[in-house]
């Protein structure tokens, strides 16, 4: 094996954020059902929860940072749902995940004890488990599109975090093995099932606003190529396996702080492990902003980075003239035109947007936050989600999904492509120059050295098929 060879010896870091309301959301949202479950979950045996075993729908656990422990706590939580294993390189972070989950279940337990959720490494010793129906993976992205692969072969149901890959290619076998096995895949793209973003993304597609004609977004910025000198692996650490079909580089504690995780994604600045802001942040209201536009299966048509100087900002054109544009917290008077009513003074919701059309605009954010102008707009009624499913509550819908074998909120294509605008933005500033893209082929047009970009290939013995 041999080490990655990047150029520059220094770092640029990425923006930060406040991460809270992610970590809330995981935390605050609420167990109720709105319908009766039968799962054929399979069966565990002696007293476990307040539900029968055929009921359950049983879970395993990929990737235990920041995300994946959030994860894990909503999902003891849940007494429809088994957590039979947890799974990380880290043995302090999955050591701690099944202590967590002993202590959850021996709570419920009329004997105060429980040993039934088992601890791996390896994350194919626990697909290889027949009696797991479903994993929930919050690994770093170079992982997502090779654990979610070997997880939908092994017939497993898939929860995975945004984004869904490192690559264009990954999104593309991801959507293919998901709809050739006939997996429930959710995506880790929770606005979809929050009631500010229905109601802003279904008011626009119902043409509250008119034709739209520019929609702004915030956090810009992505990976470099870096250099980081190297740290001893701590005991306890398996690199090899964290670095997975990443390229060998060696360890420095920048890319996992070893024990107990400080933050999300510390290592999404460097670029053979993610792609900063973009894949990180802005992914998010990518997604919303797909959403919205009925983009779902489709994508922009060109993208033109400030590199060219022919922009200010990342921009993105779609084929219905909409323009799309990653502002830097506000819209600027000197580049962008402000609509009527708009305060320029005003920041763009963190992963949300701003969407402006012939007959005004509406701006939503997490947490409750919706705007519009004329303020009538927000005053027209929207359809409501349906009965059968669970009123915004992403978790609770992929659970739904499952049960039913419908695709929930944030199902493999639209998650997966709007992924790929986080990953075209990228490459549009890795490459500094205007590139044209073909939603339906997913390649760009005339131009082999971006197409050459799409993929990556990956450290033996990985294979991503």
């Amino acid at each position: 094996m041999k080490p990655c060879t990047s150029k520059p010896d220094s770092i640029r870091k990425p923006d930060c954020i406040s991460r809270s309301t992610r970590r809330r959301f995981l935390q605050s949202t609420s167990v109720l059902l709105t319908a009766p479950w039968f799962v054929p979950g399979r069966v565990l045996g002696a007293e476990q929860n307040t539900s029968p075993p055929s009921e359950r729908i049983t879970v395993g656990m990929i990737g235990l940072g920041a995300m994946g422990r959030g994860h894990l706590h909503y999902m003891l939580q849940l007494p429809q749902v088994q957590v039979l294993a947890v799974c990380d390189v880290d043995r302090w972070r999955r050591e701690d995940a099944q202590r967590m989950a002993a202590e959850a279940y021996a709570a419920k337990q009329p004997s105060g004890t429980y040993r039934g959720c088992a601890a791996y490494n390896d994350l194919r010793e626990l697909l290889a488990r027949p009696d797991i129906d479903a994993v929930m993976i919050a690994t770093g992205d170079r992982w997502h599109a090779l654990a979610t692969v070997l997880a939908g072969k092994a017939g497993k149901d898939i929860y995975c975090e945004k984004p869904c890959s490192l690559t264009i290619h990954e999104a593309r076998v991801m959507i293919d093995m998901v709809r050739r096995y006939g997996r429930v895949f959710q995506g880790g793209l929770q606005q979809r099932s929050t009631p500010e973003f229905v109601r802003a993304c279904r008011l626009v597609q119902q043409g509250a606003l008119g034709k739209v004609r520019a929609v702004y977004v915030n956090f810009p910025g992505t990976s470099e190529e870096v250099n980081l000198p190297p740290e001893p692996v701590p005991d306890g650490l398996d690199w090899d396996l964290w670095l997975g079909p990443a390229p060998w580089r060696p360890y420095h504690h920048r890319f996992h702080p070893y024990g107990r995780p400080p933050h999300v994604v510390p290592w999404h600045f460097c670029r053979d492990f993610g792609g900063g802001n973009l894949t990180s942040n802005t992914v998010h209201a990518f997604d919303v902003v797909q959403w919205a536009l009925g983009m779902d299966h489709s994508g922009p048509v060109e993208i033109v980075p400030p590199e060219t100087g022919q922009v200010a900002v990342l921009t993105y054109k779609y084929a219905n003239g909409v323009v799309l544009q990653v502002v830097p917290g506000r819209l600027n008077p000197a580049v962008q035109e402000i609509p009527p009513g708009w305060d320029p003074q005003t920041v763009i919701q963190p992963f949300g947007a701003l969407y402006v059309g012939e007959r005004g605009w509406i701006h939503v954010g997490r947490e409750g936050y919706l705007a519009a102008h004329p303020a009538e707009i927000l005053q027209q009624p929207t359809e409501k989600p349906g009965a059968d499913r669970p009123l915004y509550n992403h978790h609770l819908d992929w659970l739904a999904a499952i049960r039913s074998r419908t695709d929930p909120a944030s199902n493999v294509e639209s998650a997966c492509r709007s992924t790929m605008v986080s990953h075209l933005g990228c490459i549009a500033h890795w490459m500094g120059r205007a590139l044209r893209w073909d939603p339906e082929r997913e390649e760009f047009l005339d131009d082999h050295q971006a197409n050459l970009l799409r993929s990556r290939p990956m450290r033996e013995p990985w294979r991503l098929e």
